[in-house]
């Protein structure tokens, strides 16, 4: 009974231990307070949960409005990723979370937005030597909401005016505007003019809420002195970031206008800001730079001008054969290579197999008038100056008709019966030819085809004897050669060969002692000047 007992207590000790270490399901989101974003930028919300092995996700806002973000869900946890942020995305944001079929849990985050980026602008017109009332414009650009801007106009400390947009119900960012207009006097000459605007939201901490900015007024003048500044030079490499900046004396400040003069001397409108930028420069972006600037009040123009000159190796830009790489013999041909750089590149085109030394070559083109086989192969474009070289390749396939075309006998034209001969067929041509072999009656008609380059006829017998033709042919014409085959009998019965051995013994002995005579004589006439055979034979007659 004790031992029971204890046993049970160690089973109720186990599980309350298991009980106390499994965590409670819970959920939490990350950042858990308030929300102030300013828009552009980028908002991630993160629902975590604990003690649930296999969590289901949702995001909603309340009103059950579109999220306005990305959702990633991953083991424990989910992202809502809002970039960039917009108007669209200020709202309650709620995540629940189900741990199996019963358990759900929920929390919301206030996300709130505003836009207030920049400080205002102003503008102060006409010219005072316009004697007319002059106009003072603060602009408050971009702003949300619009209807807690608070804007003051001031001159030095005495203000002008205030304006609010509390009645506006903006649903996206605005632009601002306040104006206030007088009669100036000599003593306004110089006066700071400030604007300040101020965006108040209740409850909101953000960091910045007021912009300030202030302009002096000032005689109307310019532009004058107007200079071009050229960083890194101008003398760039290639792939330099190039940067013209355009600085003028001008009040109000005038209108830039940048210009680059064309080859072909028209005039191209490149941008309206006073600094033109070029990453990555090439050499085609070399040139003539105008800035122009105007004073639409004083309405007088000034003009600079810098002549930019890109430098670096060279780049091939092209590498062409016309009418195309792959042309048929007898064609013309062109090849043709250009490249940029600066200084100009020497160049040189040429067939690879040629050398380095050796033509053709050409400072840029090659002209093939009636291309042969010969003319076939890799041809290179080589490009140089003193911040390097540049290669490039192009492949020129010249297509033609069998040619060439030889037969070989091995062991020869005449060869014994049963003997084996091999004839071998060889031409070239491009596509490479096919090659046939076929064995000629006496009418000319062919008896026989064979359909392989080389020929092997075993134990040869008399009716082998005759005439072969081999063709070589491709889409572009077709090219055939003959050989006559020619077998020699074997003397195999002994009857023969003692015939033709009693017949040689015959005509050797009758041979050798004509041969005898003939010599004799030969001698007797060199010593005598004359000799008779019928008297050294003492024949009368």
């Amino acid at each position: 009974m004790l031992k029971e007992m204890g046993r049970t207590s160690q089973a109720v000790l186990i599980i309350l231990y298991v009980f106390m270490t499994v965590k409670a399901f819970e959920m939490e989101i990350i950042p858990a307070n308030r929300i102030v974003k300013q828009i552009g930028e980028t908002l991630r919300l993160t629902c975590n949960t604990t003690g649930c092995a296999s969590p289901r996700f949702s995001w909603r806002t309340q009103m059950d409005n579109p999220l306005g973000g990305t959702v990633n869900n991953y083991r424990t946890y989910s992202t809502l990723t809002m970039n960039p942020v917009s108007t669209v995305n200020s709202h309650d944001y709620l995540c629940t979370v189900f741990c199996g079929e019963k358990e759900k849990k929920e929390k919301s985050v206030k996300v709130e937005i505003y836009s207030f980026p920049r400080d205002p602008v102003i503008e102060i017109s006409p010219s005072l030597a316009a004697a007319e009332p002059v106009t003072v414009t603060c602009k408050i650009l971009d702003v949300y909401p619009s209807h807690y801007l608070e804007v003051l106009l001031k001159k030095e400390d005495h203000v002008l005016l205030e304006k609010n947009f509390y009645e506006d119900e903006s649903t996206n960012t605005e632009n601002k505007t306040v104006t206030y207009s007088f009669n100036p006097t000599a003593e306004d000459i110089g006066k700071e003019f400030t604007c300040v605007a101020k965006l108040p939201i209740p409850n909101m901490d953000f960091e910045l809420k007021e912009r300030v900015t202030s302009e002096r007024l000032t005689a109307n003048f310019g532009p004058q002195n107007t200079v071009i500044t050229a960083s890194p030079g101008n003398w760039p490499m290639e792939g330099d970031t190039l940067n013209l900046t355009c600085v003028t004396e001008s009040n109000p400040p005038a209108q830039i206008v940048w210009r680059k003069h064309l080859a072909d001397e028209s005039i191209q409108l490149l941008t309206e800001n006073n600094v033109l930028s070029i990453p990555d420069a090439h050499f085609n972006d070399s040139g003539l730079y105008i800035c122009e600037v105007t004073n639409l009040v004083t309405n007088k123009t000034e003009k600079a001008a810098v002549d930019i000159v890109v430098r670096g190796a060279p780049d091939i830009t092209e590498l062409s054969v016309e009418p195309s790489t792959t042309v048929r013999e007898g064609e013309n041909v062109s090849i043709r290579c250009s490249a940029e750089g600066n200084p100009s590149p020497r160049m040189i085109l040429r067939r690879k197999s040629d050398g380095a030394d050796m033509g053709p070559y050409s400072e840029g083109r090659i002209l093939l008038p009636s291309v042969t086989l010969l003319n076939g192969g890799d041809y290179e474009c080589v490009a140089e100056n003193k911040f390097g070289k540049s290669r490039s390749e192009i492949t020129l396939n010249v297509e033609y008709g069998p040619k060439n075309t030889m037969i070989s006998v091995i062991p020869a034209t005449a060869v014994k019966e049963g003997e084996t001969v091999i004839m071998k067929c060889t031409s070239s041509g491009n596509p490479a030819p096919v090659i046939s072999w076929k064995k000629k009656k006496t009418t000319g008609e062919p008896e026989k085809v064979y359909t392989d380059a080389t020929l092997i006829i075993k134990n040869i017998k008399s009716q082998d004897l005759g005439l072969y033709e081999c063709e070589a042919y491709n889409q572009f014409g077709k090219e055939a050669k003959d050989v006559k085959l020619l077998v020699q009998e074997r003397l195999e019965k002994p009857d023969q060969m003692i015939a033709l051995i009693i017949a040689f013994s015959s005509v050797t002995a009758v041979a050798v002692p004509a041969v005898a005579i003939l010599i004799y004589v030969s001698r007797k006439t060199k010593i005598n000047g004359s000799y008779s055979l019928v008297k050294a034979l003492g024949l009368k007659v």
